[in-house]
C-alpha cells in the first residue's frame, strides 16, 4: 500500500524541468513530435506560494513539476498527474498513472486489473510516499489532512470469489454498488494515519473540525457513521444501524451537522427506499426529516449544505422500485406460453409522438436512472420544501438564500430532432416552492443569471439584454437605447444569434458587467442607467475585452466591490494578439498593462491570494508558464522553461495574410512558412481549416499525433500550411467555402509562395465536408485528405448521431450545416451541397478516412462518397480505423494515419513515389492473435 519515502530531485534550475529533452536532429520527426512534452492543467496553493502541474508528453508517461513561488525550490515528481495541492502548499498529491509500458505489454484482462496509485510529495522536505491502487483522494479545506480511498483488495475479492462458489446457496449475494473499500486518513502535520475498512462514503467538512464515513458491509452485518475530530484525529462511532445500508453523507460546514441517508440492507440497491435524517454532533440529537407520501428517496440522493449550513440540499424521487426481470422458460408449458416467449424479444418502439427518438433515450437511458429532483430541507425548522418537480427538473444550486433558477426542456424535446435546444426558465421560492415563470422556448445556450443578493435576474433576448426586478415583478430592456447590439455579430447560422454572456456583479446587486463584442458595459440596476466601462476603446480599435483572473467558484458568484480595479484580457480582432488591461467599476477607461504579438490564457487565481497563473505563447514560443500578481501581469515571472525543447530544431514563422473573396469580402488568414523559407521560392502548400483560423496567428503548433496534420511537422518538411478564414452564407455552406479557399490559396499563388501545382488540403468532420465539396468546384487543389466528411446531405439529414444518439437532422435546419430548411421544403440546396452527386467532376486525388465507429458522422457516408468515386473512376482511397470514433483515439491508428498523410501530400505535392498501400492497396489479412 505504501512504498519507502524516497527523496524528490530538488531542481533549482528552471532550465533542467524537461526531464526528456529531445535529441539533436536536423529536421522533426514523428519521433520527435511523440516525445515533445506539454503542461496540464496547472494549480495554485489557496495562498498563492505553490505551483505545480502535470508535464505530459505526447506518448509516454507523464511528470509531475512543482515549484514554490516564495523560494528557490522545485521539485521533478515521476509518474504524477493530476495533481491537486493542500491549502497553504506544504504538500502536493499526483495521480500516480499506470505507466505505459506496463499498460502496452499487459493482456487485456491483466490491463483491467492495473490501477493508478498517489503519490504524496512534502515540498517542506522533499520527500514522496507512494500509494499502491489509489480510486481518490482528496484534501480537506484547511489543508490539514488528505483521505486516501483505496480500490478494493484484488487478492481478498478473489478468495472470496472462491469461497463464494464452494458456498454459493449459503453466501450472501452483495452487490458491487454496496461494498466499500479502505480509507487512509492522513494527518498531514505529523503524517500519521488511521485506516477505516469497508469504507462506502467520506466527507470533510469547510471548516476542519470533522471527518465522516459511511462503512457497510452486508456480510458482517455492519453499518455505521463515524466520526474524527480532526484536532486530535480521536474517532468514534456516532450512529450504528442493524440491516440499514448509510448511504450518501454530508457535513455542515460549520461541523455542526451530519446528514445522512439510510434504507433497508436487504433490499437490492436499485430499488432500495432511503430515509433522511441529520445528527447534531453537538447535542447528539438525531432529526428525522419529514417524509411525503408523493415523494421518496433513492441510492442517488446525494446531500449538499449551503455555505451557511442552514440548509441541506439532495435529491428525491417520485418512487423506488425494482429492476422489471424478464419472465424465463422454466417448464414445458412456458415453450408455448406467448407472454413468456415474447419477453426474450430483441425490440425498441419508435413511437411518432415519442419526446425523445430511440436512440437519444437509450443514450439518456442511464442518466435519467440517476436523476433526482432537488428539495431543501430548512435545518432550524427541519422543513422540507420539494423544488424541483416532473415538470420542472432542473435547479441551479449556488449560495442565494431566498431565490434559485430553474428550468425544463420537456416542452421541446420532440423539436430537438430538428430545431436544436430550448428550455423555459423559473424563478423557484426556497421557502415555498413556488415556480415564477420567467422565459419561454430560451435557446439553451442564453442561460439566465441571478444576482447574489436575490434581487434581479439577468437575462439576453434577440439583440438586447433585460433586467427582471423580482420583488416589483418588472422586466426592463436596459440595452435598446444604446445604440449597439448585444447579439454574436459574427453569428451565420440560420438561427437567433447568442448574447455575449455576463460578466460579474456589483456587491449589494448594484450592477452588473454586460458585453457586446467588444465592449464591456455597466448596468445600474436602479437607475438602468448604463455605460461603456472600457469607453469604446474595444471597438474603435478592434478589441474585444472581457473580464478575467477572478477567483473561480462555481458554487459562489463572483461579487466586485463597487469601486474595484479588474484585470481585463483584450483580443485584438486585427492583429490577432492579445493583452492585458484594467478598468475601474464606475470609471470609463483602460489602462494598458501589456500587448502583443502574442497569444495569452488566464490558467490560475489563487483562492486567498492575488497570484495569477498564465502561459505566453507564439507559433515560435511554446506556452511556458508566467506567475504574476492579479495587479500587476506585465510584471510576471516565468516559471517554466519547455520552450527549451524547441532549442534542436528549425522553427517556421506564422503570419498574418488578407485577401478578399470573390464577392468583395476581407477575409484573414494564417500563413505558416517552410523552416528556412527563401524569399521568392514557391513552395507545396497543405490547406487546413474549419471556420475562422486566423485567431491561431500567435497559437504555439500543438505538438500531438492525431487526425489533424502536425504543422511543424509539416512546415520542417518543406510545406507552407494555411489556415483561411471561411464566412459562411446560409443555404449555401458549400459555395461560400469555396470562395474563401480558392481566393485565399490564388493569393498565396499571386504573392509567389504557393505552386500552383502543389497545393493540397486537408480537413475534418466539417472541415472533411468542405474539402470533399471543395474538389467537386475546382480543381486548384492537387490532393484532398479528408477525414469523417458529410457526403450526402439527403441520407446525413435524417442519420442518427451515434454518440449522443440525436438526429441529425437539427444541424442541417438551425446549425453548423446552415441548410436553414428541411429536406422535404428544399431538396435541391440539399443536392446541391452533396459533394456525392457531383463526383464526375472531381478530378483532384482524394484519401478518405473515417472511424467505422464515429459517433458523429455515419460512417455510411464515406463509403458513400467511396463508392460514388470509385463507380466514376476516380484517384481514391478509403482508410477505415476499426473500432474508432469521430476522433482517432488508439495511438497505432493515429499515427498510422499520421504517417499516411504525410505519404500521400508527399506523393502527390511533391513527387515521391508512391508508397505501396497507395499505388496497390493493401489485402485483407487476418493476423495471429497474442496469447
Amino acid at each position: 500500500m505504501k512504498s519507502l519515502p524516497i527523496k524528490s530531485l530538488l531542481l533549482f534550475s528552471t532550465s533542467l524541468l524537461s526531464a526528456n529533452l529531445i535529441a539533436a536532429t536536423n529536421s522533426i520527426t514523428p519521433d520527435d513530435i511523440m516525445r515533445f512534452e506539454s503542461l496540464n492543467k496547472p494549480v495554485l496553493s489557496d495562498n498563492g506560494n505553490m505551483l505545480a502541474v502535470e508535464v505530459e508528453p505526447d506518448r509516454g508517461d507523464s511528470h509531475g513539476f512543482v515549484k514554490s513561488l516564495i523560494a528557490n525550490k522545485q521539485f521533478n515528481v515521476a509518474g504524477g498527474s493530476k495533481p491537486k495541492i493542500s491549502h497553504d502548499g506544504r504538500f502536493v498529491a499526483f495521480v500516480d498513472a499506470v505507466p505505459l509500458l506496463d499498460s502496452e505489454k499487459a493482456s487485456k484482462k491483466a490491463k483491467k486489473k492495473l490501477k493508478a496509485g498517489l503519490i504524496l510529495l512534502d515540498t517542506s522536505t522533499g520527500e514522496e510516499v507512494r500509494y499502491e491502487r489509489v480510486k481518490s483522494f482528496e484534501f480537506n479545506d484547511t489543508g490539514s489532512h488528505l483521505a486516501i480511498w483505496f480500490e478494493a483488495d484484488e487478492k481478498k475479492k478473489d478468495e472470496k470469489s472462491a469461497a463464494k462458489a464452494k458456498n454459493a446457496e449459503s453466501e450472501t449475494k452483495v452487490d458491487d454498488f454496496d461494498k466499500g473499500s479502505l480509507v487512509e486518513l492522513v494527518d498531514l502535520n505529523n503524517l500519521k494515519s488511521i485506516k477505516f475498512n469497508d469504507v462506502t462514503a467520506f466527507n470533510f467538512d469547510k471548516s476542519g473540525l470533522n471527518f465522516a464515513l459511511a462503512i457497510n458491509n452486508i456480510e458482517t452485518n455492519k453499518h455505521e457513521l463515524r466520526l474524527v475530530k480532526l484536532a486530535n484525529n480521536s474517532a468514534s462511532i456516532v450512529k450504528s444501524f442493524k440491516q440499514q445500508q448509510v448511504g450518501s453523507i454530508a457535513l455542515s460546514h460549520d461541523g455542526k451537522y451530519l446528514g445522512f441517508t439510510f434504507g433497508n440492507a436487504e433490499a437490492l440497491p436499485y430499488g432500495r427506499e432511503y430515509q433522511l435524517s441529520l445528527l447534531n454532533l453537538e447535542t447528539n440529537k438525531l432529526i428525522a426529516a419529514p417524509k411525503a407520501d408523493d415523494w421518496t428517496l433513492n441510492r442517488y440522493a446525494e446531500l449538499r449544505f449551503s455555505d451557511d449550513s442552514q440548509r441541506l440540499f439532495f435529491g428525491r424521487v417520485p418512487q423506488v422500485s425494482q429492476q422489471i426481470e424478464l419472465a424465463k422458460v422454466e417448464s414445458e408449458a412456458d415453450l408455448y406460453d406467448q407472454s413468456v416467449i415474447t419477453s426474450a424479444r430483441e425490440l425498441r418502439v419508435w413511437h411518432g409522438d415519442d419526446p425523445r427518438i430511440k436512440p437519444h433515450e437509450v443514450k439518456q437511458y442511464k442518466k435519467e436512472q440517476k436523476r433526482t429532483y432537488l428539495a431543501v430541507l430548512h435545518v432550524n425548522a427541519n422543513n422540507l420544501v420539494q423544488l424541483a418537480d416532473l415538470q420542472v427538473p432542473d435547479i441551479e444550486v449556488q449560495q442565494q438564500k431566498r431565490y434559485v433558477l430553474a428550468s425544463s426542456d420537456l416542452p421541446y424535446r420532440k423539436m430537438i430532432t430538428w430545431a436544436g435546444f430550448y428550455r423555459d426558465y423559473y424563478l423557484v421560492d426556497l421557502n415555498t416552492g413556488r415556480k415564477i415563470p420567467l422565459l419561454t422556448q430560451q435557446s439553451s445556450s442564453d442561460d439566465p443569471v441571478l444576482s447574489p443578493g436575490e434581487k434581479f435576474v439577468a437575462y439576453y433576448l434577440h439583440g438586447n439584454v433585460f433586467l427582471y426586478e423580482i420583488a416589483q415583478d418588472r422586466r426592463t430592456n436596459i440595452t435598446k437605447n444604446l445604440g449597439v447590439s448585444f447579439a454574436n455579430e459574427d453569428h451565420d447560422y440560420p438561427s437567433n444569434a447568442p448574447g455575449y454572456g455576463f460578466g460579474p456583479w456589483v456587491a449589494d446587486d448594484a450592477g452588473l458587467l454586460l458585453y457586446d463584442k467588444f465592449d464591456i458595459w455597466q448596468t445600474d440596476t436602479t437607475s438602468h442607467d448604463t455605460f461603456m466601462l472600457t469607453a469604446g476603446e474595444g471597438r474603435k480599435q478592434q478589441i474585444q475585452y472581457r473580464v478575467t483572473g477572478l477567483v473561480e467558484d462555481e458554487d459562489t458568484p463572483n461579487v466586485l466591490a463597487t469601486d474595484e480595479k479588474i484585470l481585463v484580457q483584450g483580443y485584438h480582432d486585427k492583429t490577432k494578439g492579445d493583452g492585458f488591461y484594467q478598468v475601474q467599476l464606475g470609471v470609463a477607461g483602460v489602462t494598458s498593462f501589456m500587448d502583443g504579438d502574442y497569444k495569452l490564457k488566464m490558467l490560475a487565481r489563487s483562492k486567498d491570494a492575488s497570484t495569477i497563473i498564465y502561459s505566453k505563447e507564439r507559433y515560435d514560443q511554446f506556452p511556458d508558464l508566467y506567475s504574476a500578481d492579479y495587479n500587476s501581469p506585465q510584471n510576471a515571472t516565468r516559471q517554466t522553461d519547455l520552450d527549451k525543447q524547441r532549442d534542436n530544431f528549425n522553427w517556421a514563422q506564422s503570419e498574418l495574410v488578407h485577401w478578399t473573396n470573390g464577392d468583395g469580402k476581407p477575409l484573414d488568414g494564417v500563413l505558416i512558412k517552410p523552416t528556412n523559407y527563401v524569399e521568392g521560392q514557391r513552395y507545396p502548400v497543405l490547406v487546413y481549416f474549419y471556420r475562422f483560423m486566423s485567431d491561431r496567428l500567435h497559437a504555439f503548433p500543438q505538438m500531438k499525433i492525431n487526425h489533424r496534420p502536425n504543422f511543424a511537422w509539416f512546415a520542417d518538411n518543406g510545406y507552407a500550411i494555411f489556415l483561411p478564414d471561411i464566412r459562411f452564407e446560409v443555404g449555401y455552406p458549400g459555395d461560400s467555402s469555396v470562395q474563401a479557399l480558392t481566393s485565399g490559396v490564388q493569393h498565396l499563388i499571386d504573392i509567389g509562395v504557393a505552386d500552383p501545382n502543389a497545393v493540397g488540403i486537408q480537413g475534418h468532420s466539417w472541415g472533411g465536408y468542405q474539402t470533399a465539396f471543395a474538389v467537386t468546384k475546382t480543381n486548384i487543389f492537387k490532393a484532398a485528405v479528408t477525414g469523417a466528411p458529410v457526403s450526402n446531405m439527403t441520407s446525413a439529414y435524417s442519420g442518427i448521431r451515434h454518440g449522443s444518439g440525436l438526429a441529425r437532422q437539427f444541424q442541417y435546419e438551425t446549425g453548423q450545416s446552415r441548410i436553414g430548411e428541411s429536406l422535404f421544403s428544399s431538396p435541391q440546396k440539399y443536392i446541391e451541397n452533396s459533394p456525392v452527386f457531383y463526383v464526375e467532376r472531381i478530378k483532384t486525388p482524394m484519401m478518405i478516412m473515417f472511424g467505422d465507429k464515429d459517433d458523429a458522422v455515419p460512417w455510411e457516408q464515406g463509403v458513400e462518397l467511396y463508392l460514388a468515386m470509385r463507380r466514376a473512376g476516380k484517384d481514391v482511397v478509403f482508410l477505415q480505423y476499426q473500432d474508432e470514433p469521430h476522433h482517432l483515439k488508439k495511438y497505432p491508428n493515429k499515427l498510422d494515419y499520421s504517417l499516411r498523410m504525410m505519404e500521400y501530400f508527399d506523393h502527390y505535392l511533391k513527387g515521391a513515389p508512391a508508397p505501396k498501400w497507395l499505388s496497390q492497396g493493401e489485402a485483407y489479412t487476418e493476423y495471429k492473435k497474442a496469447n
